[in-house]
């Protein structure tokens, strides 16, 4: 006899979102390896101990790209993870799973552009663009969750 599948696991909304937001937490992974291999590539290391291991103390500096990098990072952490609180309550609300599916699929993709702006420097306003289609379902979400709640406070 076949296990049976948690109850989540049935909820296709929230297969969607999880489906979205595996793509979008590796994405993050990417962005955190490119961080260090422009770290080795520039030999500009945050710890002295990484900086002898790699030629002396003196690659202990920062470096325009790295910090780029780590904007793009922060700015990935800044808006993901928002993104991970809404939209799994947003999938508890039993949407639509194809309007839904517009909603995660939105976001990905806007921070993947925004992602893929910054590190290879688009020019403005893609970046902006990117930044501001992204935020449109998040606002969604949240206005829906605000919506649903709010008889119960």
């Amino acid at each position: 006899r076949a296990a049976r599948s948690p109850k989540m696991m049935e909820n296709e909304v929230f297969l969607s979102f999880t489906f979205y937001s595996t793509i979008l937490i590796l994405k993050m992974y990417v962005v955190a390896i490119i961080t260090g291999q422009v770290r080795l590539r520039k030999k500009a290391f945050a710890n002295p101990e990484d900086a002898l291991r790699n030629g002396g103390v003196q690659f202990c500096r920062q470096d325009p790209d790295v910090e780029r990098c780590l904007r793009a990072h922060r700015n990935d952490m800044e808006n993901i993870f928002p993104f991970l609180f809404l939209g799994a309550i947003y999938s508890l609300l039993d949407p639509s799973p194809a309007v839904a599916r517009i909603h995660f699929l939105t976001f990905c993709v806007g921070r993947i552009v925004h992602t893929v702006a910054y590190l290879l420097r688009l020019r403005a306003p893609a970046r902006s663009l990117a930044y501001g289609v992204a935020q449109l379902p998040c606002f969604s979400m949240a206005l829906q969750i605000l919506l649903a709640t709010t008889p119960h406070w």
